[in-house]
């Protein structure tokens, strides 16, 4: 698909951001566990004084259809149970997504028991996305609660490394590791909530000031 450059912010792999998901080994959980996933291909409306929530749009590379980046999200209970890719409710198809490395990984070395399975899972999971986006959704903007998003990353993490790569790596864990854990990755939680808050406020200001002819 064509993009219009002028008007749309192409994001991509490149990003920093979207490499982060893809190297951060912790997003694994989220993305096997949980079903979170990142479209390979996100745009971002530039010079507008919206809310950067109400910037992002997704284009399904199969109708060609632009989705607002809220059809995906928490307040709509959508944000997880995406396993396959993002579902296209124009086209009923899947918007394709990045993979974690880690993810990559664990999904090649359990290859000889998933494999039998994915084409049942995901025609069931094909059948309950199209009921899921049936129903009406909410693209009214919510204010973010930021603490709970650092709180859901810093769990996801504490899980992932203090917990399964131990298991993985070592066999076993320790007391202590798992104490230590506790306050660490609850802080790496606080951090991550501070920075993505401070990244989005900026983005807004950003467009907010651009949109007035000030740069």
């Amino acid at each position: 698909m064509n993009y219009d450059k002028t008007k749309y912010k192409i994001i991509t792999w490149k990003n920093p951001q979207m490499l982060h998901w893809i190297l951060n080994p912790g997003i694994a959980f989220n993305e096997l566990a949980f079903g979170q996933r990142i479209p390979k291909v996100t745009l971002q409306e530039r010079n507008s004084s919206k809310t950067l929530a109400e910037r992002i749009w997704i284009p399904c590379p199969h109708c060609q259809t632009l989705h607002s980046g809220l059809k995906w999200s928490l307040q709509n209970k959508t944000a997880f149970r995406n396993w396959f890719g993002l579902y296209c409710d124009n086209c009923e198809k899947t918007i394709p997504c990045l993979t974690n490395l880690t993810s990559y990984l664990i999904l090649g070395l359990s290859f000889p028991i998933w494999i039998w399975f994915k084409d049942k899972w995901k025609t069931k999971w094909l059948e309950s996305q199209k009921l899921r986006f049936s129903k009406p959704l909410d693209m009214t903007p919510k204010a973010v609660k930021w603490w709970l998003l650092g709180l859901f990353f810093g769990i996801s993490m504490y899980i992932t490394m203090t917990i399964v790569f131990p298991l993985i790596y070592k066999g076993s864990i320790t007391k202590t590791e798992l104490l230590i854990g506790i306050p660490a990755w609850t802080l790496g939680g606080l951090v991550f909530a501070l920075l993505m808050k401070w990244m989005v406020n900026r983005k807004i200001k950003s467009g907010i000031t651009t949109n007035n002819g000030h740069s």
